[in-house]
């Protein structure tokens, strides 16, 4: 497998890199909360010497109530994230859900998601495949809740037809699994490696409930955010490169997917046990 090189900074992802960590809010609130997630999580990386990319999003767009929160949007978040970076050099990854947002995302963040409902719009994989490959950047890729590891191949044949030279990253987020759950089968993690790219976890979301947050009647996805640090230690248990976390200094407040994000300060922790199952397994 390839190793691949995060343009403008020294970071790298594959076999015998250092594991990766994208980590952050789930979605943007204010400016201030992005910086003060941003910078505790940049200290703790950088005391575990971890590679940081910081993770928000500017819109959910797939939100299960047409009242949620969605963030504020493109023309108020990008700015946002370009503050972040400024303030505390470091990359950042957020998503996007249609092709005429690839290229002004593209040009803000190092990393491009797309989202797992979405990795089959061929529009939006192409656009965004070619977007991200003019930056140098990484595609991050979720694979989809009703895909099989396998069908990954798929996203990779599309992907690199669209630009041949994109350097993509696989992420697995869980598996529908009858109704209102999600579940990860960690032989999926060696079985997307196979195919030649890097692969990540995304345990905070992997452990929604869609559908099922008692609290709105069913108006939110659930969570059981016990089960973050369990999938995440299992995931690089199981060979992944990197992982995707979600944190909030008060996570019951969070203003999405509450159930699923976990508390900042047990950031430290988690992530010192994740690279000492990494190095156990390198």
């Amino acid at each position: 497998m390839s190793v691949l090189t995060l343009k403008d900074y020294d970071l790298k992802i594959g076999d015998g890199e250092k594991m990766v960590v994208m980590a952050g809010l789930n979605v943007l609130e204010d400016e201030g909360l992005a910086m003060e997630v941003c910078a505790e999580l940049k200290a703790v990386c950088a005391d575990l010497d971890l590679p940081f990319i910081f993770k928000a999003s500017w819109d959910k767009a797939n939100r299960s109530s047409i009242t949620s929160y969605r963030g504020p949007g493109m023309a108020a978040g990008l700015p946002m994230l370009e503050a972040v970076k400024a303030k505390h050099g470091v990359p950042v990854v957020t998503d996007l859900h249609e092709e005429s947002q690839a290229e002004a995302v593209a040009a803000v963040a190092e990393v491009v998601q797309l989202p797992a409902f979405l990795v089959r719009q061929t529009d939006l994989v192409v656009a965004t495949a070619k977007a991200v490959a003019a930056q140098g950047g990484w595609l991050h890729a979720k694979k989809a809740q009703f895909l099989a590891p396998w069908d990954c191949a798929n996203i990779i044949s599309k992907t690199r037809e669209a630009a041949p030279d994109i350097q993509l990253i696989l992420c697995d987020r869980g598996t529908s699994f009858g109704y209102n759950n999600l579940v990860v089968d960690m032989l999926g993690i060696p079985e997307m490696k196979k195919l030649g790219v890097p692969v990540t976890m995304d345990a905070t979301h992997a452990v929604q409930l869609p559908g099922a947050d008692p609290r709105t009647a069913g108006a939110s996805t659930g969570g059981r955010r016990e089960g973050v640090s369990v999938l995440a230690k299992s995931a690089i248990a199981a060979g992944a490169d990197g992982v995707f976390l979600e944190f909030h200094p008060d996570p019951d407040a969070a203003l999405c997917d509450a159930p699923s994000c976990l508390a900042l300060d047990e950031a430290r922790g988690l992530l010192t046990t994740l690279k000492a199952v990494h190095e156990a397994v390198a």
